[in-house]
């Protein structure tokens, strides 16, 4: 079985900073390995939507609400993956989720980590 865990998260006051990071272990597939990983988030009353993404290729995507102020990142030799926040506003206050992309020639299943809330509150 794979595993997401996830750490980081917190309460920080607007302008100020935290970093998320993630984890991927185990496989589904013999001979797998993570593929595209991505962050995910969900306020309370609203649909979860995403925050941005990054691929095998190291290419990256960012959701309008974090462009600018958000870097995800990841290390292949860890199967880990980092989302730095800088300049959180309010808005910004959600369940962060991590997921993984597990692929082989076997087939492909999407991992989620449990779940992480940033809090940004004066």
């Amino acid at each position: 079985q794979v595993q997401v865990v996830q750490s980081g998260g917190g309460l920080v006051q607007p302008g100020g900073s935290l970093r998320l990071s993630c984890a991927a272990s185990g496989s589904i597939f013999s001979g797998d390995s993570v593929y595209d990983m991505g962050w995910y988030r969900q306020a309370p009353g609203k649909q979860r939507e995403l925050v941005a993404t990054v691929t095998r290729s190291l290419n990256t995507n960012y959701a309008d609400s974090g462009k600018g102020r958000f870097t995800i990142s990841r290390d292949d030799a860890k199967n880990t993956m980092t989302l730095q926040m800088n300049s959180l506003q309010p808005e910004d206050t959600a369940a962060y989720y991590c997921k993984a992309e597990f692929r082989s020639q076997l087939g492909r299943h999407d991992a989620w980590g449990q779940g992480t809330q940033v809090t940004v509150s004066s």
